[in-house]
């Protein structure tokens, strides 16, 4: 297979208008990253925090995902079955997706930041055969695997693992232990056949498993490159976590589809100066950056101190300033920076490229080529006059970023559907020029540091604490991370106590994720609640909007 995506078009409007999804018979997701490029090319560029360095050709990414296949078959993967990835920035994470997509199989990437709660329900939920751990969270699996009925296998993947066996956590199995044979035939697929499994955040209600098919990466291609400018021969980094679509879908994947090698490296907790670092050392030339995360780099003192061939930095999850494009223009000599807009049912619709039209604070740019996204009125389907309010959302049709169905749940694929529009639950408008413009969500999600958090779920976990009684969460915001996630505790005594809040806070980490912790927690009397008794968490943060007045 050497079928590549390109766009054809010396003009936004003309790539618009040649575009179209052209996938070969029996494509494979693994065979077009890596089987198609030339097996002595760099593919991964993987650096540790001691120092280590490797280097990852294509055809060792080949011949090991292959003997990855060979090892998971013979313990009964096979076709439609789910295998979960809780691991970093490491080969092991990359191989055992592409292992599961030569076999057929559906890959589940779970954050290696997820607790007890977090970690079973979706293990249970997806009915994950097999899961693949980094050595700090293995002993959570293998906690809830009992819990977990069609969880047969926890598998260690220790640093270096790929060629040492060493020795795994009792229960496990040393993922050097699962390598098979050398060769493997993918299965039968196409663009069509399920591939990836990703959860929501879970914001009004359990996180939702959302299926995509083998056809998703490619999807991106578009706005990949739109938004590094065309120019896609380089080394591409992200600091995002590789068990989310921001990170696999707009930097990791697309950059493999276009024969382009990536750079892994392992970092707890985003370090501005470590960043600018690596993407020095490796000659990073396209990066994705949360704004989190770039507004942290901004407050490095002269970052010309880095010799950086960096060309292009794409961002999404929250509108950019002027001062963060400003910032770039001046201090990074003129870099581009391009938002982009998607979510876990649909990335990477919209974006920029600003050698084909200027990027304008504030706006998402315009639907990338291979997308067709409209404001609509959700209830009848029709779209929207400019500079009016509505529902975003795209067609499904053939486009391949659109997900498939939500596991398990397809009434809930229904209800985000109207006619052969995907309903995306955030509002924009469009203006007079194409430019889309986000307004608010219509639920209740936090965005925080980049990660999107499901006020639900952390409702749930405060309220199994013996001392709570009713408690809402919701995002405030803030300067470094966009939001943070406040709780307002009603507690089963008169007071709370800082002692109190400590627990729900060590609880929270504990129970969900290292992120979904409140960072702030205020103890009131009552909470405001509907006639059926629901927290009102808009009167929340319209509570917390005046009190800063």
């Amino acid at each position: 297979m050497t079928w590549t995506l390109t766009l054809d078009g010396e003009s936004y409007e003309t790539a618009r208008e040649r575009f179209a999804w052209d996938f070969p018979d029996g494509y494979n997701l693994a065979a077009d990253l890596v089987r198609k490029h030339d097996p002595d090319d760099p593919a991964l560029y993987q650096a540790y925090p001691d120092g280590r360095r490797e280097t990852y050709t294509f055809g060792d990414l080949d011949t090991l995902s292959d003997r990855l296949a060979n090892g998971l078959e013979e313990r009964g993967i096979e076709s439609g079955n789910r295998v979960a990835v809780v691991l970093p920035q490491r080969p092991e994470n990359l191989l055992t997706h592409l292992a599961c997509w030569k076999l057929g199989a559906i890959s589940l990437p779970l954050s290696v930041l997820f607790g007890t709660d977090s970690m079973r329900y979706r293990l249970d939920d997806s009915g994950a055969q097999v899961v693949v751990t980094d050595p700090a969270v293995t002993e959570t699996a293998l906690q809830v695997a009992p819990d977990c009925d069609s969880l047969e296998h926890v598998v260690e993947a220790t640093p270096g693992a790929v060629g040492d066996s060493g020795k795994p956590t009792d229960g496990a199995l040393a993922f050097a232990d699962l390598l098979g044979s050398e060769g493997f035939d993918p299965a039968d697929t196409d663009a069509d056949t399920p591939a990836v499994i990703l959860y929501t955040s879970g914001s009004t209600g359990p996180p939702k498993g959302v299926l995509h098919s083998h056809g998703v990466w490619v999807g991106h291609c578009p706005a990949f490159s739109m938004y590094f400018e065309g120019d896609l021969d380089g080394v591409y980094w992200t600091p995002a976590d590789w068990a989310w679509i921001g990170a696999l879908g707009d930097l990791v994947f697309p950059a493999l589809h276009y024969g382009q090698p990536v750079v892994g490296y392992p970092m707890e907790g985003f370090g501005p100066e470590k960043a600018f670092a690596l993407m020095a050392e490796f000659d990073v030339t396209g990066a994705f950056v949360p704004p989190t995360a770039i507004r942290m780099l901004m407050g490095v003192e002269n970052p010309s101190k880095y010799d950086l061939a960096l060309e292009a930095v794409c961002s999404g999850g929250e509108p950019l300033t002027p001062e963060i494009l400003d910032w770039a223009d001046e201090e990074l000599a003129g870099v581009a920076v391009n938002e982009l807009y998607g979510q876990t049912e649909a990335n990477l619709l919209v974006t920029n490229r600003q050698g084909w039209f200027p990027a304008r604070a504030g706006s998402m740019g315009k639907p990338a080529p291979g997308h067709e996204v409209a404001i609509i009125d959700p209830e009848t389907g029709e779209k929207r006059e400019r500079g009016e309010v509505g529902e975003i959302a795209v067609k499904r049709s053939d486009d391949p970023v659109v997900f498939r169905e939500y596991w398990n749940e397809p009434e809930k694929t229904v209800d985000a559907t109207v006619d052969d529009w995907h309903l995306t639950g955030d509002l924009g408008s469009r203006d007079e020029e194409g430019y889309l413009w986000f307004k608010s969500r219509d639920d209740d999600v936090i965005i925080t540091s980049g990660y999107r958090v499901g006020p639900g779920e952390v409702e749930r976990a405060i309220l199994d604490h013996d001392g709570v009684e009713q408690v809402g969460v919701v995002g405030v915001p803030d300067e470094t991370r966009g939001e943070v996630i406040k709780a307002f505790v009603q507690p089963v005594a008169d007071d709370g106590s800082d002692s109190l809040g400590e627990e729900i806070r060590d609880l929270v980490r504990e129970r969900l994720a290292k992120y979904e912790y409140p960072r702030d927690i205020e103890f009131v009397e009552s909470l405001p609640q509907t006639t059926t008794g629901k927290i009102q968490r808009r009167k929340l943060r319209e509570r917390e909007a005046d009190g800063d007045e």
